[in-house]
């Protein structure tokens, strides 16, 4: 039987590490899944064009990542109503891409938490990782054999992944409920400031 095991990182690097070590591990890189806050241009368009900037535009073209493999070679650019610039790529990533060419606005913020609790994540916990990738984050998830959960949950743990409870209740004591795909997309100033009060790097 199948679980899905996912954490969100306040940054791209820490993300992508523990995507690394999933893969190593022997987890298949089509079972993983990367979606990541790319407002700051942790990973820019092999055009280098500016058309991740425009969160209502849809799906930009591939990344350069400079000699990544697996996953990471496979990151794309999305622009998600209420999410903004995005690099993202596996099955969560391909679900929304799909809500976003065929949906109306908010379409592919809706098919993340969709996809996510489709795939076993409470809803609560699905709408504090779209407001955790809002404000600068990264989500890594993964679909594993339940006999290898505990082993995957435990690599995505040492890459200083958030506790989605107190992160979900600090965001609640700032009056959040629940993530709204009309909200603005955060600044770069905004998600420095984001990273400053929960001690990111």
């Amino acid at each position: 039987m199948t679980k899905t095991v996912s954490a969100l990182y306040d940054s791209y690097s820490e993300a992508s590490a523990a995507v690394a070590a999933l893969e190593s591990a022997g987890f298949p890189h089509s079972d993983v899944s990367l979606v990541a806050n790319n407002t700051e241009r942790h990973v820019r368009d092999r055009d280098d064009s500016d058309a991740a900037d425009d969160a209502g535009k849809g799906a930009g073209i591939g990344a350069a990542l400079g000699g990544a493999g697996g996953l990471l070679a496979g990151l794309g650019m999305l622009a998600i109503p209420g999410l903004g610039p995005v690099v993202a790529a596996g099955w969560l990533a391909s679900t929304a891409a799909g809500a976003l060419a065929g949906a109306a606005v908010g379409g592919a913020a809706g098919g993340l938490i969709g996809a996510l609790t489709d795939a076993g994540v409470p809803e609560r916990d699905a709408h504090t990782y779209a407001e955790g990738v809002r404000r600068g984050g990264a989500l890594v998830t993964a679909r594993v054999d339940e006999t290898r959960a505990a082993e995957a949950q435990s690599i995505l743990q040492r890459y200083k992944s958030v506790d989605v409870g107190a992160r979900r209740a600090a965001y609640e004591q700032g009056g959040w409920r629940a993530f709204d795909p009309s909200a603005p997309v955060y600044t770069a100033d905004e998600i420095a400031r984001e990273r400053a009060r929960y001690g990111a790097v």
